[in-house]
């Protein structure tokens, strides 16, 4: 999984830190237990890199359709007012004309 996730890192500007961890985790300094704990710590660091990446293109996909649909409303208002507009009936009414439907 690691090998499969460390191009992320490099992507926003931790591709070095993903490899000093990973030597880290190969050092013979290190008990069996630590290297596993740093290699699971490894593997959800990125993981949430992962997830941060889905949430940040799910974002700007959602910022684009709102943009879009922003678009739409105002040419539907345009589109409304001109009927509203072109149509007798909603036509403003006169005070005069007013007193001759009474």
């Amino acid at each position: 999984m690691l090998s499969d996730r460390s191009d992320l890192g490099y992507h926003h500007g931790s591709g070095h830190i993903s490899d000093h961890m990973n030597r880290m985790c190969l050092d013979p300094d290190f008990s069996p237990d630590e290297q596993e704990e740093k290699a699971r710590l490894i593997a959800q660091v990125l993981e949430l890199q992962n997830t941060l990446d889905d949430l940040t293109h799910r974002v700007d996909k959602v910022k684009e359709e709102n943009l879009k649909l922003k678009s739409e409303n105002t040419v539907l208002g345009q589109y409304i007012e001109n009927l509203m507009q072109a149509s007798q009936v909603f036509q403003a009414v006169s005070p005069k004309s007013r007193r001759s439907f009474l």
